[in-house]
């Protein structure tokens, strides 16, 4: 198992990390590259199934496809039994991925109903077994993804059920399963497995803005960040984090540079998925206009849309 530190993407990564946290139906290659380009120094794929890539899932083997532009990318995997995870691993190991994240972390009612996600973080042995199937297959890192807890178990629990397997990265939400995406982030959980976890650790869950990173980084002591719900239509949150870390200071984009971000973002979507991602596009477009004045009327106009050429007559005319 030991194969799995031969190709370690991790250690060459400048820390304070940024990257783009899996979030299913969002982090597609387009958004993937969108975020690449204004600052994510790794990025994650969209939850992929185990189960789906062991039946030969067409519609889940199209989410396996990426650009070279959006390395080093990481695909992350959900299901609970592990010989599909090994399965599916030797499927990534061949498509050129620089990670597989195994996923813990879930609490959506569809995905952990199917003993998936965060509910596997119940049975220790079983993420054990999981982890130890993923990693005895490949030779690209393998990290994971969990929460804070779930009932009595708490994210050091697991860490500590996994010490002497292969892991090189864990990405920890910093709210529990009852919590959901609401409430407080508990940084003393993220920071307890930063102390107990001698790989790389990112905290991850309530960072909306450059400043919200930055006092994650200070209290916890993580080797970086994973932004999910922060950057839905602001991608350059990337950006701004880092200008700020660095200098203090970020600059807020104006109406012009977020249209021409959204146009380009919903180009790159519509010449990779057709019409589909157009569709896609709809929601990435209300959040990118979201705020702004008169913006109800916009966004319905623009979760409305069916072309390329539609959304730019639309915010042509804002």
């Amino acid at each position: 198992m030991a194969l799995s530190f031969m190709k370690n993407f991790w250690q060459k990564l400048k820390k304070p990390i940024l990257a783009l946290a899996p979030m299913a139906g969002v982090t597609d290659s387009a958004f993937r590259q969108i975020c690449k380009k204004y600052g994510a120094d790794v990025v994650y794929s969209e939850m992929i199934s185990v189960d789906g890539l062991h039946y030969n899932s067409k519609k889940t083997f199209e989410l396996l496809k990426f650009s070279k532009k959006e390395k080093p990318i990481v695909i992350q995997l959900f299901g609970k039994k592990p010989e599909l995870f090994s399965q599916a691993a030797r499927i990534i190991g061949k498509n050129g991925a620089d990670g597989i994240d195994i996923n813990f972390g879930c609490p959506v009612p569809k995905i952990f109903k199917s003993g998936g996600g965060i509910s596997l973080m119940r049975d220790l042995d079983l993420c054990h077994k999981i982890i130890k199937a993923t990693c005895a297959v490949v030779k690209i890192p393998i990290s994971i993804k969990i929460r804070s807890s779930i009932g009595k178990v708490t994210a050091l629990d697991l860490v500590k059920k996994i010490k002497g397997l292969p892991v090189n990265a864990i990405m920890i939400h910093g709210r529990s399963y009852e919590q959901g995406f609401r409430g407080n982030v508990d940084l003393e959980a993220i920071k307890s497995v930063k102390r107990a976890f001698k790989g790389i650790v990112l905290g991850n869950g309530g960072i909306y803005s450059p400043g919200q990173a930055k006092l994650m980084l200070v209290k916890t002591g993580v080797d970086g960040i994973g932004l999910a719900q922060g950057v839905l239509g602001k991608p350059w949150l990337f950006k701004q984090v880092k200008d700020y870390l660095a200098k203090g200071k970020f600059v807020e984009f104006n109406l012009n540079q977020i249209k021409k971000t959204a146009l380009e973002h919903a180009a790159l979507s519509y010449k990779l998925k057709g019409q589909k991602g157009i569709w896609e596009m709809r929601k990435h477009l209300a959040w990118y206009f979201k705020g702004f004045e008169g913006a109800n009327v916009l966004r319905q106009k623009l979760i409305k849309v069916d072309s390329l050429k539609e959304i730019k007559n639309i915010l042509k005319d804002i």
